[in-house]
């Protein structure tokens, strides 16, 4: 499976190849040939792009869902000990912004 950090090396790769083509096809007065690296650049970059939106942060597929069991786990804990379950539910919204807006 070719993983997020592959697909931006790639795409990094291509993108500079891609302006070495245009510059070239530019130099050549070629705008054919301008063009086509042009378009290849932007094929590139809008692959970066979706690569970006679609990546789990480099994380695996289930390690979220252990996460989220894990979390859930410790929320019926507290609460079986006797905190109330809307303060700690709080409590996890706000420390999932904290690391959200820490990043």
């Amino acid at each position: 499976m070719m993983t997020a950090r592959v697909v931006r090396r790639l795409v990094v790769v291509v993108c500079v190849g891609g302006i070495g083509g245009m510059v070239a096809g530019s130099v050549g007065d070629n705008n054919a040939v301008a063009m086509t690296f042009g378009l290849i650049t932007a094929a590139a970059a809008l692959c970066l792009i979706v690569s970006t939106a679609v990546a789990s942060g480099g994380a695996a597929p289930g390690v979220a869902g252990e996460q989220a069991s894990r979390v859930e786990q410790l929320v019926g804990d507290l609460v079986a000990t006797g905190a109330d379950e809307g303060t700690v539910r709080r409590l996890v919204r706000e420390a999932v912004r904290l690391g959200r807006n820490a990043g």
